[in-house]
């Protein structure tokens, strides 16, 4: 058995080690409460369902069933050689206990939702690394329909959303491979979106961002670097990446502004991962996987294109839906991109051509995943009180969605679409007196086709399972049809600027300064940022909506 190199090995600690060596005697292992005996994974310190802190490794069959696949073909790891099965698998003795790992023993292409797995090991070192392989016996259909509780209701009438607008935005160039320093393009758009709002840098007293001073071309440095630039001297400072989605860091921003603690808060979201590529850098460390991606990355499950892949999957198998749902959200993308010439990708596409694009990882093909690219974009939050004094028309926020209502797990909880999409956008409705029928554009995260989906449904433009009629062929989200849907053309075309680019986008449609993609008398508009991590939801309105 090739060797692997240690990323692509669990780290072992004295909290998991007893599941990574379970295989040495050939069986696999589970955490299970000693008072409830409910079994638990990935392992906890407290039994989830009766609160009791004893628990031990429990010996289970073995045997189980394929939840969720993808059929990889992309290299993301020398230690894993195309193409090769990343599956979701329910254990038999609870639907509810699932684990990431590899379908072995047969050809890719005959793996399938459904299909009954049993339990073999791989030996690495000092892992047995459980992996599956086919049985021979019946498919078994196991009900893994969302069960989410229902949105919690406000506790009063008061709404901190309404007490702050957003006021400016501004945005640095974008492109591919721009090869600038990424903090030189986080001050462009920071100066842009304060002369927007038509303030001073003086004026500024609050600093929030998503997601912090973290590595991989993800960020400019955060807060600590802008602020060492800028020199601001802010009351309030946030940036982390435990937020509702990278719209989290505007939401802070307007709590801090409705609680006084601020007046005027600069929010700015910077990437660089095309320069970060092309300068050959690459993370830091080599030891072995550790946290959450020891559960993934043993089985080559790298890239959240393998994550929601499974999930797509499951999706298509449940809904009898084809790869074709996921074809119009990316043709719609491309032909709006052609109306907007900052955009990365504008050259025509059509359902043929992302038929006819190499897979990355099923379902999903080349044209199913966002570009990476070199951008920032800020945003001004400021309180409400200002808002007949900006030069530009100002943009309410009439409500958001937070609440984490689904496990916080790609393969655990909800499976039938992107995780921490569908109570995020149950709760937001809680907030307001609108309804999907007034929003008159939608802007959703599009970091692969199908999260765009996943936040179709959720939000309720559609039943869940029922976008592929509803979508009409991509017609209904066009730029003239009932919901356009992302019309600047999203992370999939004008380039991932993770999250922001849809901010900027519902600002500059609302405000109807977007030239030729122009959404024709747009008032309200729903953003989405996030997914799978934890989302948010923003539902904005032109002032005097």
């Amino acid at each position: 058995m090739p060797v692997r190199s240690a990323g692509s090995l669990p780290e072992l600690t004295p909290f998991t080690e007893w599941f990574w060596t379970a295989g040495s005697s050939g069986r696999l292992s589970i955490q299970r409460c000693d008072d409830c005996r409910t079994l638990v994974h990935p392992p906890v310190p407290i039994c989830p369902v009766c609160r009791s802190r004893s628990w031990s490794p429990s010996q289970v069959s073995g045997r189980g069933t394929v939840v969720g696949f993808t059929v990889n073909s992309q290299p993301w790891s020398p230690d894993f050689t195309p193409p090769y099965v990343v599956a979701n698998v329910a254990i038999e003795e609870s639907a509810d206990v699932r684990l990431t790992t590899n379908v072995v023993g047969c050809d890719p292409g005959d793996v399938h939702i459904g299909q009954q797995v049993a339990v073999r090991f791989e030996h690495h070192d000092d892992v047995w690394l459980p992996v599956f392989a086919p049985t021979g016996a019946p498919d078994l259909d196991i009900d893994v329909s969302p069960k989410l509780p229902a949105p919690r209701r406000p506790l009063t009438d008061d709404r901190f959303e309404h007490r702050a607008v957003l006021s400016g935005v501004g945005r640095s160039a974008i492109g591919r491979r721009l090869m600038r320093d990424p903090l030189s393009l986080a001050v462009d758009a920071c100066l842009e979106a304060v002369a927007d709002a038509g303030l001073t840098l003086d004026d500024i007293d609050g600093l929030s961002t998503y997601p912090g001073g973290i590595g991989m071309g993800m960020s400019e440095g955060g807060v600590t670097a802008v602020e060492e630039a800028l020199r601001l001297h802010p009351t309030w400072i946030n940036g982390g990446m435990e937020l509702p989605g990278p719209g989290g860091s505007i939401i802070a921003a307007v709590q801090a502004v409705a609680n006084g603690l601020c007046r005027h808060v600069l929010c700015f979201r910077t990437v660089w991962e095309s320069t970060y590529a092309a300068l050959g850098l690459r993370p830091t460390g080599g030891g072995r996987a550790s946290g959450g991606s020891q559960w993934r990355a043993p089985f080559g499950a790298v890239s959240p294109a393998n994550w929601i892949g499974m999930n797509a999957n499951q999706y298509l198998h449940r809904y009898g839906a084809t790869r074709e749902l996921l074809g119009w959200i990316a043709v719609n993308a491309r032909t709006n991109a052609g109306r907007n010439p900052d955009a990365i990708y504008r050259d025509p596409m059509t359902i043929d051509d992302y038929f006819a694009a190499r897979p990355i990882t099923s379902p999903f093909g080349l044209y199913d995943c966002d570009v990476p690219c070199d951008a920032s974009i800020a945003v001004v939050v400021s309180d409400a009180s200002v808002a007949g004094d900006l030069p530009h028309p100002a943009i309410r926020i009439d409500a958001v969605g937070t609440q984490i209502a689904e496990r916080v797990s790609w393969e655990q909880g909800t499976i039938t679409h992107e995780p921490q999409v569908l109570g995020q956008a149950a709760h937001l409705w809680t907030r307001t007196s609108l309804r999907p029928a007034d929003v008159d554009l939608a802007l959703l995260y599009d970091g692969f086709t199908f999260n765009a989906v996943s936040w179709l449904e959720g939000l309720g433009f559609c039943g869940l399972g029922e976008a592929t009629d509803w979508l009409d062929g991509g017609r209904r989200i066009a730029l003239d049809g009932e919901l356009p849907v992302n019309p600047h053309g999203g992370q999939l075309s004008e380039g991932r600027t993770h999250g922001f680019g849809f901010l900027r986008e519902a600002i500059v449609q609302l405000r109807g300064d977007a030239g030729e993609r122009q959404v024709a008398d747009a008032r309200t508009a729903v953003v989405t940022s996030g997914g799978g991590t934890p989302s948010g939801v923003l539902l904005l309105q032109r002032d005097g909506a």
